[in-house]
């Protein structure tokens, strides 16, 4: 007898869910339920730069769903979930039968209790809503103040200062991007904002955001200074949005408990995404990862398993990758000092920062910073996290490495690490490429000339 799939939730762990499902049951039924339309939040910076149209967002269509043979039931919120009847019920009050069922809610943004947050051009930008909101104010030359200084609200400020906005940013720790870098390195970060132009005052908060009479805010700080915008954006930080489960036996912690197969406390319910607190690779602890890769992952594993396949998820790696204007900041793993032995250089000038945390002899977390046209920067940011990520002992080249922090590929290249990723495959398969593409548009890659300096074979030293 053919099952029934329910999936709750249109972002990367659902629809990767969807897919893989598909790949090993083709008869059974997948419902969607989803209060917005299937699109990616990732993308939203590029649709407020103006680089791609609101149809670009999306990430489904009626005829993909109906090629993938999905009932989708969008504009609608689930509302609560019976597991002893195995039922999920909507905001109209209907109900769904499911055998499986996937929650991948997400998170949502939080907003912090200050008088005048809920005026208008007081934003998120979290979702799509949020983004079309500020678009009639995120023009050139118009003052946006960025309240929070972590990596969600970065990535938006990215996009701002593409469309040439005058930025500011004020944050309530000691330093920006204090869950991402380390003093050093967030040190390096605010120097480069500061000659990009971009405003950074930290160790304080904002107390009130006023209107004044032309229609502007007046954000008023802690410390009793005052700034102007045109538009004001609340990145203070996400929530999982674990309201679904509430009053159920779905055990929850900071998100939704899943195991190393996705499932939780309730063997036929599966949780992915932002909303799902799941083991961390190199602790083993139970994490929340709220990054796209993870989501991507968790999909992927909770659809092969829904489906009934027995595949065990070795956990997730925090990351975090973010694009400062023009300047790669990364981190990987257990970045934070702790006590373990480390490995820094830094070149303020250019600037270069680059720390790799070991724990004997393999290396457990790291912080990578360097401009963005650099080629080795982006090269290296994938080998150091192959590194972490396949748990490889640098063995003999560990001397090496600590000598020589900025060559990473030679001992990359020693201890195989490639080699053994790719052992490591999640679905112990090759992973199709999504069936669904914008205007059916198949991706192009144009040649790099700077990647040969890499790739490209030793010049022949002829013998004297």
């Amino acid at each position: 007898m053919a099952k029934e799939h329910v999936i709750v939730g249109g972002g990367p762990a659902g629809l990767y869910a969807i897919e893989t499902i598909r790949e090993y049951d083709k008869e059974g039924g997948i419902t969607l339920v989803c209060d917005e339309p299937a699109y990616s939040r990732m993308s939203l910076p590029y649709y407020l730069a103006g680089n791609i149209p609101e149809e670009q967002l999306l990430t489904g269509s009626s005829e993909y769903f109906q090629a993938t043979n999905v009932r989708a039931v969008l504009g609608k919120r689930a509302t609560a979930v019976d597991t002893q009847g195995n039922r999920l019920t909507l905001e109209d009050g209907s109900s769904l039968p499911y055998d499986t069922l996937l929650i991948a809610t997400g998170s949502a943004a939080q907003r912090l209790p200050i008088p005048g947050a809920d005026q208008p051009h007081v934003v998120n930008l979290w979702t799509l809503e949020d983004a079309k909101k500020a678009l009639s104010k995120a023009k050139s030359g118009a003052s946006v103040v960025f309240i929070g200084a972590g990596f969600i609200g970065f990535i938006v400020l990215n996009a701002m200062a593409k469309v040439g906005c005058r930025l500011s940013v004020v944050e309530i720790e000691a330093q920006i991007l204090p869950r991402m870098l380390d003093d050093a390195g967030a040190a390096l970060v605010r120097k480069w904002l500061g000659e990009k132009g971009v405003g950074v005052l930290t160790g304080t908060s904002v107390t009130e955001i006023g209107q004044l009479s032309d229609g502007r805010k007046n954000v008023r700080l802690s410390d009793g200074r005052a700034l102007t915008a045109d538009l004001v954006i609340m990145a203070a930080g996400i929530r999982p949005n674990i309201d679904l489960v509430k009053g159920s036996d779905i055990r929850t912690a900071q998100g939704i408990l899943v195991n190393h197969q996705l499932q939780t406390s309730v063997p036929n319910v599966y949780a992915g995404g932002d909303v799902a607190q799941g083991p961390d690779v190199l602790t083993g602890q139970q994490e929340i990862h709220a990054i796209q890769p993870t989501a991507q992952d968790h999909g992927r594993i909770a659809g092969a398993n829904m489906a009934g396949q027995n595949l065990r998820y070795e956990g997730s790696l925090l990351m975090n990758i973010l694009d400062v204007i023009g300047l790669h900041c990364t981190s990987f793993g257990l970045w934070r000092d702790d006590g373990r032995e480390t490995k820094t250089i830094v070149n303020p000038s250019r600037p270069v920062y680059r720390k790799l945390l070991f724990d004997g002899d393999r290396i457990v977390g790291a912080i990578l910073l360097g401009p963005a046209d650099d080629v080795s920067m982006l090269n290296d940011m994938g080998m150091v996290k192959g590194f972490i990520q396949a748990k490889t002992p640098l063995g003999s080249w560990k001397p090496y490495l600590l000598k020589n922090p900025l060559d990473i590929r030679r001992p990359y290249i020693a201890c195989k690490v490639a080699e053994k990723l790719l052992q490591s495959t999640l679905l112990q398969m090759p992973t199709p490429n999504r069936r669904y593409r914008f205007r059916n548009l198949q991706p192009t890659t144009k040649p790099n000339p700077a990647h040969q300096v890499l790739v490209g074979t030793r010049p022949t030293v002829e013998r004297l």
